[in-house]
């Protein structure tokens, strides 16, 4: 589905980008907030976005990258907060819960999210402040104690065993959940690696494979993951 570029009022009143895509068939769907990789609102984002409201979700992905002072200094000021687990990027999310809740196609009481990367360790640490009704994290952080997701909602993960820095959080979050008691389907996949449900391109592509991320889209481990969101999310928030 395609997806159009609309603002937003964030938490401190200005404008912010995303991207939002929604079925037209005058039915009530869940809202369904996503969260961008540490490269912020780009076309892949915009292409996943889409994915997700075909899915028969009503889909927004905000920029949350869109913050006064320059890109640098908002991406900076994203990433600290997500070490914290507090800051403007949260009241960010609560202000895109809200926009999506407010849109006419959307049942306001069902609401998910779903990260990637960054976007991963946002979606988990927000399932924890915000009434959602899941959250699907895909190689994104951990925490490294179960008291740290204390009252998280139904969890979705996926990493790749091939990236040596987030394969062990995929690993963490299943030992954690089960710890908790907390309905989860995390799925390590052997042949994948970071970022393996983004087609990035240009020179990120060819570089990155070779790290120690082994970055790179995987058709199976994708395709896989899609599924899985599709019977995980609608069995929490029909469609």
């Amino acid at each position: 589905m395609l997806t159009r570029d609309l603002t937003f009022a964030a938490a401190d009143g200005h404008p912010m980008r995303a991207a939002y895509a929604a079925p037209q068939d005058g039915a009530k769907h869940p809202g369904v907030i996503v969260i961008h990789e540490i490269f912020g609102l780009n076309d892949d984002i915009r292409r996943i976005t889409g994915k997700v409201a075909d899915l028969g979700y009503a889909a927004l992905a905000p920029d949350l990258y869109d913050g006064p002072g320059m890109r640098i200094a908002c991406i900076a000021r994203t990433v600290a907060a997500l070490r914290r687990g507090e800051g403007t990027a949260f009241a960010d999310l609560d202000a895109a819960r809200a926009f999506v809740q407010r849109q006419p196609e959307v049942d306001a009481a069902r609401i998910g999210i779903i990260g990637f990367c960054m976007g991963g360790g946002f979606a988990l640490m927000y399932a924890m402040k915000a009434p959602l009704g899941v959250a699907a994290t895909f190689y994104g952080d951990v925490p490294k104690t179960a008291d740290k997701l204390k009252g998280v909602c139904p969890v979705l993960g996926g990493y790749g065993a091939k990236d040596r820095m987030f394969a062990g959080q995929g690993t963490r979050l299943e030992t954690l959940l089960t710890e908790l008691g907390v309905e989860h389907d995390v799925k390590i996949y052997e042949d994948a690696g970071h970022s393996y449900m983004s087609k990035h391109t240009g020179v990120l592509a060819t570089v990155a494979t070779w790290g120690p991320m082994k970055i790179g889209y995987n058709p199976a481990a994708a395709d896989d993951s899609w599924k899985r969101i599709e019977t995980f999310f609608g069995r929490h928030l029909g469609r």
